[in-house]
């Protein structure tokens, strides 16, 4: 018989490749909340070693203040890797499927009451991630104007260059479309066969409606025109501290069209704001001081 002898966990710590003490993980945290405006709270700590020993490896360098230092001393294109590395993209289609409602009615009630009517209505959505947000705007401006032509163009941004590529791409696996209406897959999608198989890509008339570009909240200038009929900013702000979140607030309300909303996620509040955008239904805004009006 034998005798079963306990041990003691094994520090994951001292297992790393890399040596990642409590002062790299602090200088981590200034340089990302200083580049994206992302704070970063010490649980995050195991999280930032993993995505960025990558980058590490990928540099050849030995050390993690090695690759600190070079970054500091360089403004060159690892200042992208290392902001992609550290930024968090959780998206589905229709996720938070409310606004999509919302969007639909003023959609048509800002186009009813426009001038021009051959002049687009404009959207903004702020965190692109790989698409799914932007092509459920899409979808849901067809949907309102019943027709794969609606009078609606969508700037999607994101500070990742590498998701946007995907964004651009417009093809996903076939079990992200999983949740959607099968009268929606029809409509929208189409699916892949041989190599392509269990791929599924967005019609070429909803890419047609969407742009897509690399943006920075943080930017002290968008160049943007504004006007947006609708800005999409939803679970973005949660990585933001307050000051932050005012400060991007400040400088998207100026870009929202007189009436124009502002998409927030389920978790965000800014009720520390409230002198630049106003509630106006479920984490809905407008911008402090419009009329109500489309």
């Amino acid at each position: 018989m034998h005798e079963t002898v306990a041990t003691a966990p094994r520090d994951p710590a001292t297992a790393r490749e890399f040596v990642f003490d409590e002062r790299d993980f602090r200088r981590v945290a200034r340089l990302i909340h200083v580049r994206a405006g992302i704070a970063l709270s010490p649980h995050k700590r195991d999280m930032v070693y993993s995505r960025l020993a990558r980058r590490v490896r990928a540099t050849g360098m030995e050390r993690f203040d090695e690759y600190l230092d070079a970054l500091e001393r360089d403004d060159g294109p690892e200042w992208e890797h290392f902001t992609n590395a550290l930024t968090t993209n959780l998206t589905s289609f229709f996720r938070e499927s409310h606004h999509f409602d919302i969007l639909s009615e003023h959609l048509l009630a800002a186009h009813a009451t426009r001038t021009d009517r051959r002049a687009p209505l404009t959207i903004w959505c702020c965190a692109a991630s790989t698409g799914e947000e932007p092509y459920s705007i899409a979808i849901a401006a067809c949907e309102a104007f019943a027709t794969l032509a609606p009078p609606v163009r969508i700037l999607a941004t994101d500070i990742d260059t590498s998701v946007l590529e995907t964004a651009a791409l417009g093809r996903y696996s076939l079990d992200r479309i999983d949740a959607l209406s099968p009268q929606r897959r029809q409509a929208y999608f189409q699916a892949g066969s041989g190599p392509n198989a269990g791929l599924c890509r967005v019609r070429p008339e909803l890419q047609s409606l969407v742009s897509f570009r690399p943006l920075n909240l943080l930017d002290e200038s968008y160049r943007l025109r504004g006007g947006f009929s609708a800005v999409f900013c939803r679970n973005v702000m949660i990585y933001f501290d307050k000051p932050t979140q005012y400060l991007v607030l400040s400088r998207i309300a100026p870009l929202l069209a007189p009436g124009g909303l502002l998409f927030a996620g389920h978790s965000e509040s800014f009720t520390h704001a409230l002198d630049v955008v106003t509630p106006c239904g479920r984490t809905t805004y407008r911008a402090t001081g419009t009329a109500t009006s489309p």
